[in-house]
């Protein structure tokens, strides 16, 4: 017996649990907005909708809810066996995001404590931040320049789908069959040409 073989079912075995935390995470998702709704649909019923600490406490609701999407895509995307490592930069920004906007600092024994928690705090910003910036440039920088020099591509865009390329001067994509589907025939073939 091979040891791929025998290793097989428990890859598939984990395949499955990661799918069904997918659905697990998006069906806590889904509570946690319809709870968003029904304590904003209090909140203009009872007037308070203007008091500065609901307002925190809806956003702050609202933070865990993107952090609930953030962490659904990593799942999907490592599922998928897809890079992961912006998406959990992403989602522990929201976090520390969340912390900030929410921290109050009468909730601390003194204000030694509070003030170390702020320092804290800003320290996580700037080094999450900090990274997002590098694993961002650095897919923007593999993207453009690809596998021979600069524009191997072709595209002049990013890995992650989000930003415009550094401005390359490689050649245009190839021609999509989906947008003129009259001038190609059911391959994807040009009919005007021979290829």
């Amino acid at each position: 017996m091979r040891i791929d073989d025998a290793v097989e079912p428990s890859e598939q075995g984990m395949k499955l649990l990661e799918v069904g935390t997918a659905y697990f995470l998006l069906v806590l998702f889904a509570i946690g907005f319809l709870d968003l709704l029904l304590v904003l649909a209090e909140l203009l019923a009872s007037g308070e909708f203007t008091d500065p600490n609901q307002v925190i406490d809806i956003i702050d609701t609202v933070l865990v809810l993107l952090i609930i999407v953030e962490i659904h895509q990593t799942v999907v995307a490592f599922s998928r066996d897809e890079p992961v490592v912006r998406i959990v930069i992403a989602a522990a920004l929201i976090a520390i995001t969340r912390k900030v906007i929410s921290y109050r600092p009468g909730e601390y024994a003194n204000i030694e404590a509070a003030f170390v928690a702020a320092a804290a705090f800003s320290l996580l910003l700037a080094v999450l931040i900090g990274a997002y910036y590098v694993v961002r440039r650095t897919n923007t920088d593999a993207m453009t320049s690809g596998p021979f020099g600069e524009g191997g591509t072709g595209t002049g865009t990013s890995g992650d789908g989000d930003s415009p390329g550094s401005g390359s001067t490689a050649d245009p994509p190839a021609a999509d069959p989906t947008s003129d589907p009259e001038s190609y025939d059911a391959g994807g073939r040009d009919r005007a040409g021979d290829g």
